[in-house]
């Protein structure tokens, strides 16, 4: 029983790594994360002292969390 479980268990995320894959494929995503990173730089190259100071805050944030 527990070797048809272990079974499933492995059948199931076989196919989750293939649905995964096949979205970090699609030329659709590739083309939005490509314009995501252009307005980031954008936003960034127009902002950049509040680019900076954010960053900062978020780092800092991140460090007390993770401490």
């Amino acid at each position: 029983m527990d070797e048809n479980i272990i079974n499933d268990l492995n059948e199931e995320l076989e196919s989750v790594i293939e649905e995964g894959n096949s979205l970090l494929n699609d030329a659709e995503l590739e083309e939005k994360l490509e314009e995501l990173k252009t307005e980031a730089e954008l936003l960034i190259r127009k902002h950049p002292i509040t680019s900076v100071l954010a960053g900062a805050a978020v780092g800092y944030i991140l460090a007390k969390l993770l401490k």
